[in-house]
C-alpha cells in the first residue's frame, strides 16, 4: 500500500474531552490516560493549554514519559495587534516544552469580523506569525483552522488563503475543523476532496464535532477524500454533543474488513480498545455506554433465540466483526424472550458443562422467564444467573445461614448548618454450627450491611477480604405503588484480580433487595475462588 495512504491519529480527550460537562480531570488522571493511550498506539496526544489553568501547568511541568506518541500542546494564534515574542499566550505553549504545538486560529470571514473584529489580512498575519514563530523554535507545528467547513461555505478563497498562510509558514498539518459539528458526511467528503486539490492530502487533518451525529462518519469521509490525520476523543468526549469518537473511528478505519487504512494501531492496540473505553470511564467515575459500537457490553449481545441459534451456527449472521478482535466478547442474554439457545450458550459462557437434553433445562427457562415477569432482569445480572442455574442443575455450596439482620439509620442536626447521618446494621449468623453476631456501620444501610456481614464472613472466608462494591443502582418496578412499590437493586462487584460481576434482587423492600443482590455476589466470589464451604 502507497504510503501517502498512512493515517495519523491524534488524540484531544485531555483537552477537548475536559471541556464535557461533569468531566474534571486531575493530573493523575490525565498522566494515565495518557499513558494509556500510548500503549494504544495513537500518534500524537493533547495534554492542554499550558497557561489557561494550574492542572495543564502540572501536567506539562512533568509529562508522562510516552513510548511512541507524541505529546502536543493547544494554543492560540498571537492576539491581533500583539507582536509574538510579547503574546504571554502564545509564549506559554511554546514554553511547554511538548514537542507538537497546535495552534488554532480563524478561517471563518464571519468570525474574523465579527467575533475577532479585526480585517482579514490581520488574521491572516497572525496565523503567519504564529505558526513561523512555533517553527523557527524547532517545534512540529498544527494548525487548527476553526470554523473551516463553515468559512469554506462561505469564501472558499479565504478559507483556503488560511490554510495556505499556516503551510508557507512551516506548518506540518492543517486541521479542517467542524467546529460546530453541523457539517454532514457527503458536504465533508466534497469539500476536502476540493482541498487536496490545492494542499496535499498528507498535510490534512480533520477534526468533527458531533453536534448532528455524525461526527464518526465525518471523519472518516474525511479520510476517503484524501485528509490523512484523524482526530478526535476517547468516547467522544466533548463540549455540547461532543466530539468525533476515536473509540468508534479506530476500528472502522483499521481493520481490513472496514476502509484497512494503515496507522500506528497494530492488532495489539486494537484489541486494546476496550479496556481503554472502560478505563476512561473508570477515571471519571461514570458508568460505561452498554450500547457503545465495538466497546459496550451490549455491541455484541444476542437475546432473541433465533438470533442465539443463528450466531452459535456462524456469528457472521449478526456481528460485523469479530468481538475479541476490539477486546470485547459475546454475550449471549438471558431474558424472558429466551430459547434453549440462549440457556445453552449462556452455560457454555458461564462454563457450565451440561447435557443439551438435560430435564431441567426447561426448568431453568420457565424460571427465568417467571422470575423476569416478576421484575428480576438477568441480562444484566450474569452472576446471579450464573447461580440460579447451578442452584438449579447441580447446587451450589451453602456458606453461610443468615439468621436476622436489622439496619438502623439515623439522622443527627448538629448546630444550625451540620448533619450527619450515619447507617449502623447488626448481623446474626450461622457458620459451621456457630451463631455469631456483629455491628457494621457505613455510609447508607447497604454500605453498613455490608461491612457487618464481612466482619464475620472474612474470618472464615479471607477470599472476600479483596471484594468491593463499584456500582449500585435502583429501579422502582411498580410506580404507582409510591414508597411501597416493589423495587429492583442491581449491585455491581470487582475484586483486586479486575474481575467484575453483576447480581440483582428484588423486593418491596429496599433493603431486602439489596441483601439478595449482596448475598449472590458473595457467594458468587466464594464459588469462583474456590472457597471450601464450612457452613
Amino acid at each position: 500500500m502507497d504510503r501517502n495512504d498512512r493515517v495519523y491519529l491524534y488524540d484531544c480527550t485531555l483537552r477537548d474531552g475536559a471541556q464535557t460537562q461533569g468531566v474534571d480531570f486531575s493530573v493523575a488522571d490525565k498522566a494515565a490516560i495518557a499513558r494509556e493511550l500510548d500503549r494504544l498506539g495513537v500518534d500524537y496526544i493533547e495534554g492542554g493549554w499550558p497557561g489557561a489553568n494550574p492542572t495543564d501547568n502540572a501536567f506539562f511541568a512533568e509529562p508522562p514519559a510516552l513510548e511512541t506518541a507524541r505529546l502536543a500542546a493547544f494554543g492560540m494564534t498571537r492576539r491581533a495587534g500583539k507582536a509574538v515574542a510579547d503574546d504571554p499566550t502564545l509564549n506559554a505553549v511554546i514554553d511547554s516544552g511538548a514537542p507538537a504545538l497546535t495552534l488554532v486560529g480563524k478561517a471563518w470571514t464571519f468570525q474574523v469580523e465579527v467575533a475577532l473584529g479585526i480585517d482579514r489580512d490581520e488574521n491572516l498575519a497572525m496565523i503567519r506569525d504564529s505558526v513561523a514563530h512555533a517553527a523557527a523554535r524547532g517545534r512540529e507545528v498544527l494548525f487548527d483552522a476553526e470554523h473551516f467547513f463553515d468559512g469554506y461555505k462561505a469564501d472558499p478563497d479565504y478559507a483556503l488563503a488560511c490554510l495556505e498562510t499556516a503551510g508557507e509558514a512551516g506548518a506540518r498539518w492543517l486541521v479542517l475543523c467542524d467546529t460546530n459539528g453541523g457539517t454532514l458526511p457527503h458536504e465533508v467528503g466534497d469539500i476536502v476532496g476540493r482541498v487536496t486539490e490545492r494542499v496535499p492530502g498528507t498535510r490534512l487533518g480533520i477534526h468533527c464535532h458531533n453536534d448532528t451525529e455524525n461526527g464518526v462518519a465525518n471523519s472518516l469521509a474525511a479520510v476517503r477524500a484524501g485528509a490523512r490525520q484523524v482526530q478526535g476523543t476517547l468516547n467522544g468526549l466533548g463540549e455540547r454533543c461532543g466530539n468525533a469518537n476515536l473509540v468508534s473511528i479506530i476500528p472502522s478505519l483499521v481493520m481490513p474488513e472496514k476502509m484497512g487504512m494503515p496507522t500506528g494501531i497494530g492488532e495489539a492496540g486494537l484489541e486494546h480498545l476496550t479496556h481503554i473505553s472502560r478505563f476512561l470511564d473508570e477515571r471519571l467515575n461514570r458508568a460505561p455506554a452498554r450500547h457503545a459500537p465495538y466497546v459496550g457490553e451490549a455491541a455484541f449481545a444476542h437475546k432473541g433465540g433465533m438470533h442465539v441459534s443463528a450466531v452459535e451456527k456462524d456469528p457472521r449472521c449478526y456481528e460485523h466483526i469479530e468481538p475479541t478482535s476490539v477486546g470485547n466478547r459475546r454475550h449471549i442474554v438471558v431474558s424472558n424472550q429466551a430459547g434453549r439457545s440462549n440457556i445453552l450458550a449462556r452455560f457454555r459462557e458461564a462454563g457450565i458443562d451440561v447435557d443439551p437434553k438435560h430435564p431441567r433445562v426447561n426448568d431453568l427457562l420457565e424460571e427465568v422467564k417467571e422470575r423476569e415477569n416478576g421484575g428480576y432482569a438477568y441480562d444484566g445480572a450474569e452472576a446471579s444467573f450464573e447461580l440460579l442455574a447451578r442452584r438449579i442443575l447441580e447446587g451450589v455450596p451453602d456458606y453461610y445461614h443468615m439468621q436476622t439482620f436489622r439496619v438502623i439509620d439515623e439522622r443527627r442536626w448538629e448546630g444550625p448548618h451540620g448533619t450527619t447521618l450515619p447507617s449502623e446494621a447488626t448481623v446474626k449468623a450461622d457458620i459451621n454450627g456457630q451463631t455469631h453476631m456483629t455491628v457494621g456501620e457505613g455510609n447508607g444501610p447497604v454500605n453498613a450491611l455490608d461491612h457487618a456481614l464481612r466482619k464475620i464472613l472474612t474470618r472464615h472466608y479471607p477470599e472476600l477480604e479483596d471484594l468491593a462494591l463499584v456500582d449500585y443502582k435502583v429501579r422502582i418496578l411498580s410506580p404507582r405503588g409510591g414508597t411501597g412499590a416493589v423495587v429492583r437493586v442491581m449491585i455491581e462487584s470487582a475484586d483486586g484480580h479486575g474481575n467484575r460481576w453483576s447480581t440483582v434482587g428484588v423486593s418491596p423492600n429496599i433493603i431486602d433487595a439489596s441483601y439478595e443482590a449482596l448475598h449472590d455476589s458473595i457467594v458468587y466470589k466464594l464459588r469462583r475462588d474456590g472457597a471450601t464451604p464450612v457452613a
